[in-house]
């Protein structure tokens, strides 16, 4: 059976290029455009893996993560943020708030797989 993916970006361009890569690859996707949504979707089934934008409207990546992280069912789920924020201030942020990694828009297919099939062991 395959991995469940989620993919949260409110850019439907990138959206469906990630979806594409990891789909490419053999994971199961599905696509949330901000974190409330995304939340949504967590709190009805469960996932192996999320990879979320921060800048979002309604909810932003590390609210989310947050919100994630307080859910038992997510406590060891790797959670990876793909943003344009570079800054350490931000990567360090993310650490806080629980994420598993950070990756830095635009993306790399290549890279992506290789993070999620090395979170994914």
């Amino acid at each position: 059976m395959s991995k469940k993916l989620l993919v949260v970006d409110d850019s439907p361009s990138v959206r469906q290029m990630v979806e594409m890569t990891l789909k490419g690859a053999g994971y199961a996707v599905k696509t949330a455009n901000d974190g409330q949504a995304a939340l949504s979707l967590c709190k009805s089934e469960m996932f192996d893996f999320v990879l979320t934008d921060q800048n979002m409207p309604n909810m932003d990546g590390l609210t989310l993560i947050k919100s994630l992280r307080a859910m038992s069912s997510y406590a060891r789920v790797p959670l990876i943020v793909l943003t344009t924020e570079a800054g350490e201030t931000m990567k360090q942020k993310g650490k806080a708030a629980g994420a598993t990694g950070w990756m830095v828009k635009p993306f790399d297919p290549k890279k992506l797989l290789e993070v999620v099939s090395k979170v994914l062991r």
